[in-house]
């Protein structure tokens, strides 16, 4: 698991992400911040790329929730293995709502420097989420 002071960033990220709080956007995402993000062709920068990125994903997914299944880190880098759960309530990628349940799992890389995170790189797994939502055929 992270040290100590890694864990408590991450544990904010994750209290974060499932919130959508700005202010702990603010506290726990650098300004200068870079996010590596499947979704969009070009990264997205600071809390307020981050936010984007939430916004599109509850748009979809109304409830989606992230748990931290694992993490490692080493030095200011964190390795990290997620849950997204939610109900496809929403249009997402073009695709509408099913009220399909998913659970899917996301590798993630974030790059931390004074107590913040500067930079993630995402590897959601999005064949799978496209699967349960019904928009490509389960095998």
């Amino acid at each position: 698991m992270p040290s100590q002071s890694t864990q408590s960033v991450m544990n904010r990220f994750v209290e974060f992400i499932n919130t959508a709080n700005e202010d702990l956007a603010h506290e726990v995402i650098s300004p200068d911040a870079v996010f590596h993000a499947p979704s969009h062709p070009e990264p997205l920068r600071g809390p307020d790329g981050y936010m984007e990125v939430l916004a599109m994903m509850r748009g979809g997914f109304s409830d989606v929730e992230w748990t931290l299944e694992e993490a490692v880190a080493e030095g200011d880098t964190v390795a990290a293995r997620f849950t997204m759960r939610g109900t496809h309530d929403g249009e997402f990628f073009g695709v509408p709502a099913s009220g399909s349940k998913i659970s899917v799992q996301a590798m993630n890389f974030y790059y931390l420097a004074d107590g913040r995170i500067v930079g993630e790189r995402g590897q959601p797994d999005l064949l799978g989420l496209m699967r349960q939502i019904g928009a490509l055929p389960a095998s």
